[in-house]
């Protein structure tokens, strides 16, 4: 996973305001109803409370299901709201019809139109304007997401990266005061989404677009996002900073979400972990992130434990070892001399990563 605590390429990460200056979200429900007589309803978002400042990127990150794309739809006004509200600088919208809302939209698909050619599809939402200030803006757009002198081209000749970079510029065309966007790297694979990231946030920074993006992905989360607000089973779970949200998760259950493993209480953690983790009260817990746990050669002060298997990821391989007090865990064996990787069943010695071990609030 990409480091959160890198400070963006792009320009640094912006602090949230009050709902006044921004997108406001209070209590918000939204429920879908049983799809036959006799059976409950289910409810997506149940009492979602956030503000986004103007000028701001925050993201919903979740596993499917967990209602952020309901919320983001219900800020949109595509899905009524069962109870709450919906506030633009502290003015209620809940009421407002969908196309009064001037709100930009981004799909997954990008859902352009194939009639028209990429010039067109940008000016779309630019109707009535003088048209050499059209032209003007369509060649800004293009430029700002990548693509100078495309705007001839038919849809048709596009790659999916280029669908959505069009995609993008359409929606950033009008100048919505916030624009939503619903998952719109997810079809793309994943080198291409890890460019694109990058290029969404520099154009949302580059506008000063105030924007609500919804992803599954943790990494286009943290590139993208101001703030991240992480939510399970329709409600929030934390909302912070990229890196904040990765040093101190606020619980297992938003620890394990990102990837987070071994969770043992202190007290029975194996002293390498207490000793990394330093001062913590007796009844917290430890949790592990990804490559806390290095193969290493032999350390009276590392964690002894045996392969289970060996795998590879990115060219990169990591074992899968269990460990007495802590069970199965994964360790990064980058560092191995030479090319023999450790077979199953071979004893390892692994160092800890102190800055990789974080202290959670009793289970």
């Amino acid at each position: 996973m990409t480091d959160p605590t890198v400070t963006s390429l792009t320009g640094p990460r912006r602090a949230g305001a009050p709902a006044r200056d921004g997108l406001g979200v209070r209590d918000a429900v939204v429920r879908y109803p049983a799809a036959r007589r006799g059976r409950t309803g289910t409810t997506a978002v149940d009492g979602v409370s956030l503000d986004v400042a103007r000028g701001e990127v925050l993201a919903l990150l979740g596993p499917s299901g967990c209602g952020k794309s309901s919320l983001l739809r219900a800020v949109a006004g595509l899905e009524p709201l069962a109870a709450g509200a919906v506030t633009w600088a502290g003015e209620p919208v809940t009421d407002v019809p969908v196309h009064r809302r001037d709100f930009g939209l981004m799909f997954q698909d990008g859902q352009l139109f194939g009639h028209r050619d990429v010039a067109g599809n940008i000016a779309y939402g630019l109707a009535g304007r003088p048209r050499a200030a059209v032209a003007q803006r369509v060649t800004h757009l293009l430029e700002l997401v990548g693509l100078p002198g495309a705007g001839p081209r038919a849809v048709a000749t596009l790659s999916g990266g280029e669908r959505q970079r069009v995609a993008l510029a359409r929606a950033l065309a009008p100048g919505p005061r916030l624009l939503l966007l619903d998952e719109p790297l997810s079809a793309l694979d994943r080198s291409l989404r890890e460019r694109l990231a990058l290029d969404l946030r520099a154009a949302l920074l580059a506008t000063g677009t105030t924007a609500l993006f919804v992803t599954h992905d943790q990494d286009e989360a943290f590139t993208v996002a101001d703030r991240v607000a992480v939510m399970a089973a329709g409600r929030l779970l934390q909302v912070d900073a990229p890196g904040a949200l990765w040093r101190a998760p606020a619980d297992e259950q938003v620890a394990r979400f990102l990837g987070y493993e071994a969770f043992v209480a202190v007290r029975d953690a194996p002293a390498p972990l207490r000793d990394a983790a330093g001062p913590a009260a007796g009844g917290a817990q430890l949790a592990l992130a990804p490559g806390a746990l290095v193969v290493t050669a032999d350390d009276e002060r590392g964690l002894v434990g045996t392969v289970l298997a060996v795998h590879t990821r990115r060219g990169r391989p990591t074992l899968s070892v269990v460990v007495p007090g802590l069970g199965e865990v994964t360790a990064s064996a980058s560092g191995v001399a030479g090319a023999v990787l450790p077979a199953p069943g071979t004893a390892v010695t692994l160092g800890v990563t102190p800055d990789a071990v974080v202290v959670l609030p009793a289970a």
